[in-house]
């Protein structure tokens, strides 16, 4: 009975599921400092523009987050049936919207309501 379980569980894991385990977390440790070093580096160098610095740092955040999610929440998805995945699309949708509606309402904000100076004049 003990072994029908346990061949069952296994059959339900995929090759590539093995962020519970310890092998899986210390892969996910070292990816997170990697990730995290690189841009550190990029920064204290100072070698490239701050606009492409600026680029790659939220580049490697966002893969730093997916590294996160696959390998410290084990979030798949095969997990709870798929409900896992969907909430966090629809979270995403939801964030995407929340900043992009409030960057465009301070834009219009600042282009709307602040004075126009002119350099040189005094009042």
């Amino acid at each position: 009975m003990s072994s029908d379980v346990h061949a069952h569980a296994d059959a339900h894991q995929s090759a590539d599921d093995h962020a519970g385990t310890r092998q899986g977390q210390l892969i996910g440790f070292g990816l997170s400092v990697v990730l995290t070093a690189i841009p550190f580096l990029l920064v204290m160098s100072g070698s490239l523009d701050k606009q492409v610095t600026a680029l790659i740092i939220m580049a490697f955040a966002a893969v730093q987050v997916v590294v996160h999610m696959v390998f410290f929440l084990h979030m798949n998805t095969k997990a709870e049936g798929g409900w896992t995945m969907m909430a966090l699309i629809f979270t995403i949708i939801m964030v995407v919207i929340a900043l992009s509606g409030s960057l465009w309402v301070m834009h219009h904000l600042t282009t709307n309501m602040m004075p126009v100076h002119e350099m040189g004049q005094t009042p």
